[in-house]
């Protein structure tokens, strides 16, 4: 399968499966508002997809509906493989992608640099005594 069908793939099932949370995952307690599809990887031969998401939240808050969506999986494949026409339909594995709270951190620490060492993180161009003004 070509690169660009894969990735056109990856991209409808990550759109479908993340409208489809909303559809079947409607447990008590469980806030599917918290869980974000970051990207699926499908494999070559369409068997298998790595679904990663993100959660918001505490680590165990993040288990518990990381739990809820394993166990909903054959629910949620089952609404993918209807609206979505596979040769095959992927069985579907649910990780946590922590790829945005680490982005988030990165993003607090330069924060936090600027407030203590704001004379760093000063524009050049825009500085006063500039030569050519």
């Amino acid at each position: 399968m070509s690169i660009d069908r894969l990735t056109r793939v990856n991209q409808l099932l990550k759109q479908e499966i993340a409208e489809t949370l909303f559809r079947v995952v409607n447990d008590p307690g469980s806030d599917i508002g918290a869980v974000t599809v970051t990207r699926v990887e499908t494999s070559s031969n369409l068997r298998s997809a790595r679904v990663y998401v993100s959660i918001r939240g505490e680590p165990a808050r993040q288990e518990v509906l990381l739990r809820h969506l394993r166990g909903h999986r054959k629910e949620i494949q089952q609404s993918v493989s209807r609206h979505v026409v596979l040769k095959y339909t992927p069985q579907l594995t649910f990780e946590i992608d922590h790829s945005l709270e680490d982005g988030d951190h990165v993003l607090n620490v330069i924060a936090r640099l600027e407030k203590e060492h704001p004379e760093q993180f000063e524009d050049p161009d825009t500085t006063q005594g500039d030569e050519h003004g």
